[in-house]
Order: structure tokens, then C-alpha cells, then sequence
């Protein structure tokens, strides 16, 4: 008898009670009942067996969000194996890096990402197997490949009997300042975030229809698309093309969701484009998450398509959004107050509790997700799972509202005249700005080799940007120190692939940006 299993509770458990017929999965192609999707996951979890995947091996899938990663994953913890999704915008070497970290014998892989796929086995010696989801892709030396259709049409297998602690899942960190870690989740944790977040605060119900830009190898897009949807007998919409305004919002019209989840950067492109007012008329709640979502954009989404945005903050290591707005109730600017089930804190850099409300400090948070550590980090995983708390590297003050506002992540603070700013609260007001559609601020040396803020600014559509202009801008509602001193136009700001921006590489292209004689 299982004890418990993530696949079995996200799938199998709807079968039996009855509601195999219900909708599960809307792709471009086609359509999957919860029953066809049992099916599909059982077979793909005799096919990973068939190939020699053992309980608790690793098997890593760098593919397109669509059936075939979907069941991968699924048919990975069905059959007590641990999927370990990776980012499809890896280079090569980038995916050989995680690939032999893992130690994952099996790679799964879309097509379309077959070079990559080689190189990277190159670098992973005890890579023995490729999955591949279309039958013409080009053999692998050393390797043994098989086509995706062996795996989908294997014989079914039985649940494998793990436990609610059983390693269920491994995802990797974006990895915006270092190399990736990949966090282990356990199988309960996928319950819990399902039952906190899903249930108690997007009010998730058997008649909802969920579609995330954010994709499924993604702490955030794994809930948004699968956890979530699949835990209440919902659909799932998805696309596997890289996520555009337009390709979004045209498939938006069709598939009529009632949640959308985005990032901060994908609203703001999304209100840059020339999309009807109507374009949302479906969708009951809009969700960001990935960084703090502008108290600007939240206002002007809303009053342009009639929609709220829950902002909230999650993380890798504690699976999904554990601080969040609530329907109804959303204070701009904020990520709201904790999650059910979760507890947060501030601390000091002494690890001291800060009641004060205003004043910044870390923020940690404890609860029924958060991974058992990473794998093989042994000094990193003390730093950051400190007991029952996690700690998120995350700058936060407490508001006399009871609401949570983040300032940057810890390592961006910058201070101007000796005074800590908030790089989020000059981005708040440079926002505000009609030419502006994208902005980060960060610290960059001035010739005496002191650091001051400088923003790196995307116009908007059909304007320019004038530096002196957006410096006064800042003056007029910041206090003076808190001004950019240097503002620099870009075309796009550097992203991971999970739509985070780059501050590090960002710090790197406006490093010589206050040579003498530029400042202001």
C-alpha cells in the first residue's frame, strides 16, 4: 500500500473518485482527460523502468512545456524515480553542468534542443540513456536513444510505495549569482503547497482553468501548472512556445483561463503591447510572482483590463509562494502577509528578530515545503536551512498594516551618502515615468570608487529616454540621495530564464557608467 505519492495524488486520485472524464490538459494538439492522463503517466513509468530507472534515481527532462513533460515528471514519481526539470534556455555546457551534477543516468529532451542535449552528455560520463520526443533526432555517441513513443506505450505500471518523505522532486535554482543548486523537495511538499497556497488562497476549484507564462521547469510554473490545477480537478493550458504578449494573449481568447500567472516583466510587456481591453474578460485572478510586482503595474493592469494581480514571493527551496496578497484585499506595492501554514520573520545579520515595523532586515520563513536541503551543498545548505527556517536572502520590512514589503534581494541594497536604498523603491518611481517600460537600479563606482545608484532603463514603446529628465523625476519624489546618479537606455534588461532580471550582469554593463565628469 503507498503511503503516499505525489503522481497518485494529483492524478489517479480523481479516477477513483469517480471524475476520470473531467478535463485535465488543453495543448495546441490536443486534449486529456484525468483518465487518459493516468494512463499516459503509468505507461511512462513503465517505460523509465523498462529503460532501468530505479526508485529514487534521478531523471532530468529539458523539454518544451506540453504532455510529454508533463508525464515525464509524473511518470518519474510514479514510478518512486525523481524528475529533476531544467531550464530550456541552457546552453550546452550550462545543461552538462546540472546533467553530471545530478548524477542522472536518464535525459529526457525535446527535439528542438537536441544539440544542446549532446554537448551536454559529453560532460555527464554516466549519462547511459537519451529520451527523445521526436523520432528523427540525430543518434547520441556513447549513449543509447529511444524515441518518446517507447516510453508512452510501455506497459503500465503500478504506483511505486514510497512515503510522504520519499524524494519527490529536484529543481535547480536560477542560479542570478552562482552556479545553480538543485533543491530536493519531498513528496508531501507537494500536498502542502497545494493545500496552503492553491486551496487557501486562489481558491482553486474543479472549474478553473489555469495558464502560466511561467514555464513548468520552474518552482513557480510547476505549482501554477501542475501541482495547483491537478490537485483541485482542474485543466491546465499549455504552450510551448517562448511566451510573447501576443501568442499569450491570443491564447488567452481561446482557451478563456480563469487564473493567469505571470511575472512582473511579462505584465509590463503585456501593457506595452496593443492588446484590447477585454483580452483578460475571462481570467477570475491574475498571479506574480519571481520578484516584487510594482505597486504601477498592479494599478494600471487593473484599470486597463479590469483585473487584480496577487503579488506574492516564493522560492525554489520552499517550492512555491509561502507571503502573498489575498483576493480582495491587495495593498500595491506589497507581497501581503503569509501564506496558511507558513510563518515568516524578520532578522538582522546577526540572525536577531527585528519587531520594530520599518525596519529592513532578512527575511526567513518556516513551513511545510521547504526542501530538506541541496544536494550535495553540504556548508551551503547549513547557511540556508537553519532548522525549521529558511532562509530566503530576501530584504523585507514589516508595514504598521501587518502587510510585507521587499526591498531587493539582500545583496542588492546599495547605500548613497551612507544611507541603505532600496533598489525596488527607486524602480517604483522611475515605473511611474510614461517613458519607462522596464527599469533595474543598481550600484555602480564613481571616481572616487564610491558606489552610487544608477538605473538601466527599457523605454517605452515610441519613446526615448532622457536621462536628466528621469533624474528629476526621482528628485521630485525621492529623497534627493535615493536619485539614480546615471541613467543608462538599454533594449531589453538581461533575464534568467525564468524571467528574473540579471543584476549581476547588470552591475557589469553600467560599471564605467559614472566616469568623471557624468555625474549628477
Amino acid at each position: 500500500m503507498v503511503d503516499f505519492n505525489a503522481a497518485d495524488y494529483l492524478v489517479d486520485r480523481h479516477v477513483r473518485d469517480g471524475n476520470g472524464a473531467r478535463t485535465a490538459v488543453v495543448t495546441v494538439s490536443r486534449t486529456l482527460s484525468y483518465a487518459e492522463l493516468s494512463e499516459a503517466v503509468h505507461r511512462v513509468a513503465g517505460g523509465l523502468a523498462d529503460i532501468g530507472v530505479r526508485p529514487e534515481e534521478r531523471v532530468m527532462l529539458c523539454m518544451v512545456d506540453g504532455v510529454e513533460m508533463l508525464t515525464g515528471i509524473l511518470g518519474a514519481m510514479c514510478a518512486g524515480a525523481v524528475p529533476v526539470p531544467v531550464s530550456t534556455m541552457v546552453t550546452g555546457p550550462e545543461l552538462g553542468r546540472v546533467l553530471a551534477d545530478s548524477r542522472a543516468r536518464v535525459l529526457c529532451v525535446s527535439g528542438e534542443f537536441t544539440a544542446a542535449a549532446k554537448e551536454a552528455v559529453e560532460l555527464a560520463p554516466e549519462v547511459t540513456d537519451v529520451v527523445l520526443d521526436r523520432a528523427h533526432a540525430a543518434q547520441f555517441s556513447r549513449v543509447s536513444t529511444h524515441d518518446w513513443t517507447r516510453l508512452s506505450t510501455a506497459d503500465a505500471r503500478e504506483t511505486y510505495d514510497t512515503w510522504a518523505d520519499s524524494p519527490a522532486l529536484w529543481l535547480y535554482t536560477s542560479g542570478t549569482t552562482g552556479q545553480p543548486k538543485g533543491a530536493m523537495h519531498r513528496h508531501a511538499s507537494i500536498r502542502a503547497v497545494c493545500e496552503t497556497y492553491g486551496r487557501q488562497v486562489l481558491g482553486i476549484g474543479p472549474d478553473d482553468k489555469c495558464f502560466s507564462v511561467a514555464k513548468l521547469f520552474f518552482a513557480y510554473g510547476i505549482g501554477n501548472s501542475a501541482f495547483f490545477p491537478l490537485s483541485a480537478g482542474a485543466s491546465a493550458v499549455f504552450e510551448p512556445g517562448r511566451p510573447t504578449p501576443q501568442l499569450v494573449a491570443d491564447r488567452v481568447r481561446a482557451e478563456r483561463p480563469t487564473l493567469f500567472f505571470g511575472v512582473p516583466t511579462f505584465y509590463s510587456a503585456l501593457l506595452a503591447a496593443d492588446l484590447p481591453p477585454d483580452t483578460f474578460s475571462s481570467v477570475r485572478q491574475a498571479v506574480s510572482a519571481g520578484e516584487p510586482l510594482p505597486a504601477v503595474i498592479y494599478e494600471r493592469f487593473r484599470d486597463r483590463f479590469g483585473v487584480e494581480i496577487l503579488d506574492g514571493i516564493g522560492s525554489t527551496e520552499a517550492l512555491h509562494i509561502f507571503l502573498s496578497n489575498r483576493p480582495g484585499e491587495v495593498v500595491p506595492g506589497t507581497t501581503g502577509v503569509a501564506v496558511p501554514g507558513y510563518d515568516v520573520e524578520i532578522r538582522d545579520p546577526l540572525g536577531t528578530l527585528i519587531e520594530t515595523t520599518g525596519q529592513p532586515g532578512e527575511l526567513y520563513v518556516r513551513g511545510p515545503s521547504t526542501a530538506f536541503g541541496y544536494w550535495s551543498r553540504y556548508e551551503t545548505s547549513k547557511q540556508v536551512f537553519q532548522g525549521e527556517w529558511l532562509r530566503t536572502g530576501d530584504s523585507y520590512v514589516r508595514n504598521p498594516d501587518g502587510t510585507y514589503t521587499c526591498l531587493g534581494r539582500f545583496n542588492d541594497m546599495l547605500k548613497a551618502g551612507g544611507i541603505w536604498v532600496s533598489p525596488a523603491e527607486v524602480e517604483q518611481r522611475l515605473l511611474q515615468h510614461p517613458d519607462v517600460a522596464e527599469v533595474a537600479v543598481v550600484a555602480a563606482p564613481d571616481s572616487d570608487g564610491i558606489e552610487k545608484p544608477v538605473a538601466c532603463v527599457v523605454p517605452a514603446a515610441g519613446r526615448t529616454v532622457d536621462p536628466e529628465a528621469l533624474i528629476d523625476f526621482c528628485r521630485e519624489g525621492l529623497a534627493t540621495f535615493k536619485r539614480p546618479r546615471a541613467v543608462v537606455a538599454v533594449d531589453e534588461l538581461p533575464k534568467t530564464a525564468t524571467g528574473k532580471i540579471r543584476r549581476n550582469v547588470i552591475r557589469e554593463l553600467v560599471r564605467d557608467s559614472l566616469r568623471p565628469g557624468a555625474l549628477t
